[in-house]
């Protein structure tokens, strides 16, 4: 398949503690108080996007205990410490302090006392208090760390939303891309990225968006560099959009097969994730963006449960079993009785 996307990278390998708090205040609006050691936050790194609850590890077995992950110390956690000598609150949490961990959240608003935060501040490890509720709170962080660590890769290709539906439009340098997306634009549907597409896998999905140079920026063989924003405003462009279907634009050559039926939906793997493929042949006076508009009409159609392709062909069998039965199944107009020209 000629549409070939470069190999995937992890967008970081690593962010530091202090950072990390700073994104989830400023960016998930996440309230954050420091406890112990919040001064040592750009000398511990994060490193996954996975989280850990230590409850086993204060109880004593540390034979699986994920150390390198942040820990998320809710109401199990701070309860079970609370029923605790003070002798044997200092040894529970001395299994984790011991271990060089990134950072501790505590969730619920619970804190811990001081003598258990002395023991973090000694051995540098930053604990932080939030009022959110535990569930909540590693959902938001989590989903804030997917992001982190997310991989990404860079296609060629000009990025449109149509009618809600993430086109990318692919092909050969010089076939049509960009200018395609431009009228499509003109029609009223909403530019992502021309040229460079980042793609970031979250979750099951691909995001797709424009690079921090080049957003907004289009190049026109023969005119040159335009702004889209500055020229049809604000609704015309996204910063970001979900990637649905692949279009391809590929020369018309009469030996080529092409699907004729729509019943063969071919899909491409992009980190491993199956998306949807059309390999489009132009031909001087095509419409290829009327076409794009129907592709994701299509691709509505099909998301609610409705193909087209199926449907016609179930007619065709039906006319078949027609006329294996003996019944009438001659090549007949639309409608019986033509009531005049009054629609």
């Amino acid at each position: 398949m000629p549409f070939t996307p470069q190999p995937a990278i992890p967008i970081k390998e690593k962010i530091s503690v202090s950072y990390l708090v700073k994104r989830l205040k400023e960016r998930v609006h996440i309230n954050l108080v420091a406890c112990a050691a919040g001064d040592c936050g750009d000398h511990r790194f994060v490193t996954e996007a996975d989280l850990n609850r230590p409850g086993l590890a204060l109880t004593g077995y540390l034979e699986l205990f994920t150390y390198q992950r942040i820990q998320v110390i809710g109401n199990t956690e701070t309860q079970y410490l609370e029923h605790l000598s003070k002798e044997k609150q200092i040894k529970a949490f001395g299994n984790l302090t011991q271990y060089q961990i990134p950072v501790i959240f505590l969730t619920d608003g619970n804190n811990l006392p001081q003598y258990l935060l002395d023991l973090a501040e000694e051995v540098g490890i930053p604990v932080y208090m939030t009022p959110y509720e535990t569930t909540r709170f590693m959902f938001l962080l989590r989903d804030f760390l997917d992001d982190q660590f997310a991989l990404q890769t860079m296609v060629h290709g000009a990025m449109v939303d149509v009618y809600g539906i993430g086109i990318l439009i692919a092909g050969k340098s010089g076939i049509g891309k960009s200018e395609v997306a431009l009228d499509l634009v003109e029609r009223g549907h909403r530019l992502v990225a021309d040229d460079v597409v980042m793609l970031t896998q979250k979750s099951s999905v691909l995001m797709a968006s424009a690079t921090e140079m080049s957003k907004h920026f289009m190049e026109i063989r023969g005119l040159g560099i335009v702004d889209v924003m500055s020229m049809f405003g604000i609704r015309s462009v996204r910063y970001q959009k979900r990637l649905e279907v692949v279009v391809e634009l590929t020369l018309w050559d009469d030996t080529d097969e092409v699907n004729r039926t729509g019943l063969d939906h071919d899909t491409v793997n992009i980190m491993n994730l199956e998306i949807p493929y059309i390999t489009l042949p132009i031909t001087p006076g095509k419409n290829i963006t009327v076409i794009a508009e129907v592709i994701a009409m299509n691709h509505l159609l099909k998301h609610y449960g409705y193909d087209a392709a199926r449907a016609f062909q179930d007619r065709i069998q039906s006319s078949i079993a027609e006329k294996t039965k003996g019944r009438e199944s001659s090549l007949k107009r639309a409608i019986e009785y033509f009531e005049g020209d009054i629609e």
